[in-house]
């Protein structure tokens, strides 16, 4: 059994780029544990990720659309699939580490609140201006998971987890760098398709020249992205894009933010969503005690605002509402018959 890890680590050193991160120079765990003797230490850090409870809450929180009633618009889940699938295939385009790119792209977002970006905003304003679900994420996998012992992750997800949003910061790995990029493509992408079936525009609405560039369908646009990553990248210590592609690409989330992220139609309910989750915030504050489990726990340890931003934040926006309904909305009175 010992010798499944290591023909995949030897097969790491014989097939990937010299660029790659190697499952067997990991830079380690905070706190060291015995290797498995069959997965790599990046894919056993993919399995703590999916069987997590973080991760599966994914599925009931916002992507754009808030609380989305039909069957097929995103959630923050099947954004995460998108892009994990995106990530891997220029991760093997390019001969790097998959393990490595598909842990962290399914861990990039399990710090995201209820609601979306509205949350996040909500959290800024009443806990810190500093809040970000990027760091919220990172402390997701470190302090809250499995009941205040944290996923112990290796310091490559880590890190790729927390640089994987701001352009200004960078990962230290590409397989990091990569699910950068492919965080991007998807949203953007996916993003159009969403505001397509809701009405709020349509294909024909993204300006002709960068259709001209990028292509006229979904699959054609992700493509072009995916493709020109992996031929500009190609034996480079950089994860880049042809600069026509690049620049089409930043037009496009331009675009996208004036006319579906910004557009009164799709932030119609974004300011009930932001006072559920401040006056949620504000209840807990004053009730620390009625915190559950792991975040009633920390009040040993941290101040009441952590561990009231901690619990809201990991809210999904179906539990936001019953819990809101339940504190602050009176039951209907049904007599004694």
């Amino acid at each position: 059994m010992e010798k499944i890890r290591e023909i995949t680590e030897l097969s790491e050193k014989l097939t990937l780029s010299p660029y790659a991160c190697f499952s067997a120079s990991t830079r380690g765990r905070e706190k060291p544990c015995e290797p498995c003797p069959m997965r790599t230490e990046f894919q056993r850090d993919r399995d703590r990720i999916i069987h997590c409870q973080s991760f599966r809450r994914l599925m009931n929180k916002t992507q754009v659309f808030l609380a989305p009633v039909g069957d097929h618009y995103r959630t923050r889940l099947t954004h995460t699939l998108e892009v994990t699938q995106i990530a891997r295939t220029i991760a093997r385009g390019l001969r790097l580490n998959e393990d490595l790119t598909e842990a962290i792209a399914l861990g990039h977002d399990l710090g995201h609140t209820p609601f979306g970006h509205a949350g996040e905003a909500v959290m800024q304003e009443c806990f810190s201006k500093d809040f970000t679900h990027y760091r919220q994420s990172l402390r997701v996998a470190d302090r809250l998971e499995r009941d205040g012992r944290g996923l112990n992750l290796t310091w490559e997800v880590r890190d790729g987890i927390v640089n994987h949003t701001k352009e200004e910061t960078r990962a230290a790995t590409l397989e990091g760098l990569i699910v950068k990029r492919a965080d991007r493509i998807a949203y953007i992408n996916h993003d159009i398709d969403d505001a397509c079936r809701a009405g709020v525009m349509t294909v024909e609405d993204i300006p002709s020249a960068l259709r001209k560039v990028l292509g006229q369908t979904h699959s054609e646009r992700i493509d072009t992205m995916v493709s020109s990553i992996i031929t500009e990248s190609a034996n480079k210590n950089d994860i880049v894009m042809a600069p026509d592609i690049w620049e089409a690409t930043e037009e496009l989330h331009r675009f996208m933010f004036a006319n579906v992220y910004l557009n009164p139609q799709v932030k119609g309910e974004e300011g009930k969503a932001k006072e559920l989750v401040a006056r949620l915030y504000d209840y807990y504050l004053a009730h620390p005690d009625e915190l559950p489990g792991v975040y009633h726990d920390e009040l040993e340890t941290e101040e009441v605002g952590r561990c009231v931003c901690d619990f809201v934040a990991g809210m999904t926006d179906r539990y936001a509402i019953e819990t809101y309904r339940r504190l602050f909305i009176p039951e209907v009175w049904r007599g004694l018959n």
